[in-house]
């Protein structure tokens, strides 16, 4: 019987790790596998130029292999693999991973999410050198550069504000007339004079050998393609959080995400807590999900230290 299970690393379950090794708790953490790359998200970026104490910036992989060596360092027992299944017990928590039982009185989740893609071939080869899904990460990369945003609710609107204080112009595309976007968002967007609209029309490729130098277009009414100038390319229509084993043992929201207790990491189920971008559908930042890991590993000491 361990102490703590950790299920998935990123910085969430890193930062979880390094404090609950450091409270000699000896957690094991099951930290993924292909295709769920281990690290989370960072692990397809390239600069991070807004993780404090990195005043020239890192790398995605570079600052992840960091924290796990961090983690590491203090105990942490780390496996690669998926989890399988879990079960949820008073006496303690069952993880299956590779045909294997793990068991542990406390568990900490911190699957984090996926973005969204377009499913486009290029996508993923220019990930982190002109395509991002992160506007707060990456938008100062393309200051005074034609970017291009692909979605139409509210976090396109958002993301093309806030690219328009960087880029020489924003351009909005969207596969439909209508909005998903609430109204105040929208007219926002509407209003920056920095941010065009490209409506009824779909991205069926993206330009560029190694860094993004444009996108192919195509009217969905009336056929006609077209090619348009960018340097930054924006996908936001939205996240997948990593929480479908957990649909039918957790409180999950409309959206998958899970349901955390107040300002806490503790779940509806005792002794299980979560943390990272698998709860948090508002920030997604790094440094918000380490925040939100160390949250989770000091809530899940504090369980151990009532039940002893």
């Amino acid at each position: 019987m361990r102490n703590v299970i950790i299920i998935g690393s990123g910085p969430a379950g890193f930062t979880a790790a390094l404090y609950a090794s450091r409270a000699n708790l000896e957690p094991l953490m099951f930290e993924g596998d292909v295709p769920e790359l281990p690290g989370g998200q960072l692990m397809t970026t390239t600069d991070v130029e807004n993780f404090p104490g990195f005043p020239e910036g890192v790398m995605g992989p570079e600052l992840m292999e960091r924290m796990r060596k961090q983690a590491t360092r203090f105990g942490t027992e780390i496996v690669t693999g998926m989890v399988e299944r879990v079960q949820f017990e008073a006496g303690g928590h069952t993880v299956v991973v590779n045909g294997e039982s793990h068991r542990a009185r406390a568990l900490i989740i911190a699957t984090g999410a996926k973005a969204r893609l377009l499913g486009l071939d290029n996508e993923k080869r220019l990930m982190g050198h002109g395509v991002s899904t992160c506007a707060t990460c990456d938008g100062a990369f393309f200051r005074d550069k034609p970017i291009v945003v692909v979605g139409g609710g509210d976090s396109a609107m958002e993301e093309a504000n806030f690219l328009a204080r960087f880029g020489s112009k924003v351009t909005v595309i969207h596969r439909r007339q209508e909005f998903r976007a609430s109204k105040i968002m929208l007219e926002r967007a509407q209003k920056n004079p920095k941010v065009e609209f490209v409506l009824d029309t779909v991205v069926t490729d993206i330009l560029g050998d190694k860094v993004v130098s444009g996108v192919k277009l195509e009217n969905r009414k009336t056929g006609e393609t077209s090619e348009l100038e960018c340097n930054g390319f924006f996908v936001a229509i939205g996240h997948t959080p990593q929480t479908e084993i957990f649909r039918d043992v957790l409180e999950l929201d409309d959206e998958g995400y899970i349901v955390a207790e107040g300002d806490s990491s503790r779940t509806g189920v005792a002794g299980v807590f979560a943390a990272g971008d698998c709860v948090d559908h508002t920030y997604r930042q790094a440094i918000t999900a380490a925040g939100m890991g160390c949250k989770a590993a000091i809530d899940a000491e504090r369980y151990l230290e009532s039940l002893d």
